[in-house]
């Protein structure tokens, strides 16, 4: 154990986390995400017990995002015909705002098929046990200045 480091955070992902570079990305993602399939050229981390909210917060904690691009973080859209609401994303936008003074407007979306395609090129993805629909999030890493 190690302290001021979230124990949410297994020594697999600390790994993980500290190997990626400036723009990398990592995918957090729901239950439904087909991560091992999405997964085949990065790392899958399994995390089935975690929702998302609690290990995008302690990610932040440690993970710059990329001042670079507008959008460091992406969700993916409700297809159209979806008669689905996504709460969740209010949350993760509470949740960038404590780490990044741009908050919400961080925050991008990217159509379901076309975040298929960026997590096949993911640095690692992490599969969680996150029942929400769409709770899916792409985070773009920054470069740590202190």
């Amino acid at each position: 154990m190690l302290k001021g480091i979230p124990k949410i955070l297994s020594p697999e992902l600390l790994m993980v986390l500290a190997e990626m570079g400036h723009s990398d990305r990592i995918v957090i993602s729901d239950g439904n995400f087909p991560a091992e399939s999405m997964g085949k050229d990065a790392i899958v981390i399994r995390c089935d017990g975690h929702g998302v909210p609690e290990l995008l917060d302690a990610i932040l904690q440690l993970f710059p995002l990329d001042t670079y691009v507008e959008h460091p973080v992406n969700l993916m859209e409700v297809m159209p015909g979806d008669d689905v609401e996504t709460p969740i994303w209010d949350t993760y936008k509470e949740i960038i705002a404590k780490y990044d003074e741009r908050g919400a407007k961080a925050v991008g979306n990217i159509e379901r098929f076309a975040f298929y395609e960026e997590a096949k090129k993911a640095y690692a993805i992490i599969a969680t046990g996150e029942s929400a629909l769409y709770a899916n999030v792409m985070l773009q890493k920054g470069v740590v200045t202190d």
